[in-house]
Formats: structure tokens, sequence, C-alpha cells
């Protein structure tokens, strides 16, 4: 297995809750379960938060993003709502899912079901300074679909 040097603290709110973990060697993502007492069916169109049972100390320079699983997405078109969710270092709460479920089909999420992704990524803090004008660029002002579709 590639060496993994960063350590990340995880906590169990619940016994039943599933630690994370890389389903490949290659993985970047660990894969997140929902942690649940039953089932709880997503209507098409619907969303709710779902929970891990699970706590994290995301090491002080980086953030947990919590991705969808390309399977699901897929397969049942559900997805994470709010992808990637951010988990900042500072959080000490239980870690919750916000999927969706953008399918034809109810998709009913399962106690121990793989349910997303989760992702630990440098940040750099910046330090801020006021312009009164920007170096140009070639791109300068052109927004949404300025480059070509």
């Amino acid at each position: 297995m590639s060496e993994r040097t960063t350590v990340l603290n995880v906590q169990k709110l619940r016994p039943d809750a599933v630690l994370p973990r890389f389903a490949t060697e290659g993985a970047a993502g660990m894969d997140l379960a929902a942690c649940l007492d039953a089932p709880i069916e997503l209507r098409p169109g619907r969303w709710a938060a779902i929970p891990t049972g699970l706590a994290l100390a995301i090491p002080p320079g980086h953030e947990g993003q919590v991705r969808p699983r390309s399977g699901l997405a897929f397969k049942h078109g559900v997805t994470v709502l709010n992808a990637p969710g951010t988990l900042d270092a500072d959080y000490r709460g239980e870690v919750k899912v916000l999927l969706i479920n953008h399918g034809d089909e109810p998709f009913l999420v399962e106690p121990g079901m793989r349910i997303a992704q989760l992702v630990l990524a440098a940040y750099v803090v910046p330090t801020l300074r006021e312009a009164s004008s920007l170096d140009a660029s070639t791109r300068g002002g052109g927004g949404f679909g300025s480059t070509g579709v």
C-alpha cells in the first residue's frame, strides 16, 4: 500500500458506525457509510442529511471534502447535494452527508451503505490585500462559457 503520512483521528459516535476506508490502494477518497437505525427513502427530487456516526479531527491546514460516489450517481442519480461538502479542521460534530436523489425512482439508503467519499486536501491561507486594479490576463472578465463549451 502507498505511504500515507497524515493522521486523521476518527471518533465513533455510535458502536455501529463504520470507519472510513480506502476501497483500493490507489484510491484518493475513503468511503463513508450511512449509520442508521432504519433505512431512509429518498424520493426523486428530495434530499436528506444522512448521518455517518463519526466525528473527525481534520489536521490543521487541511479540509475534508465530501464527494459523491460515482456508482450511486451513475446507477441511481444519487449524489451529494453540496458537492464537494467541506469539513473544516475545527469542526468536531457528526459528519453527515447531504444526499439528493436526481433519479426517477425512489432510492433506499440502507444502514452501513457506502454513500460518499472523503478526500483530505491541503489548502493555503492567503494574506488578503486590497488592490485598486488587477493584472491583465488573456481571459479578462470573460465569465461562464467564455472559453468555449
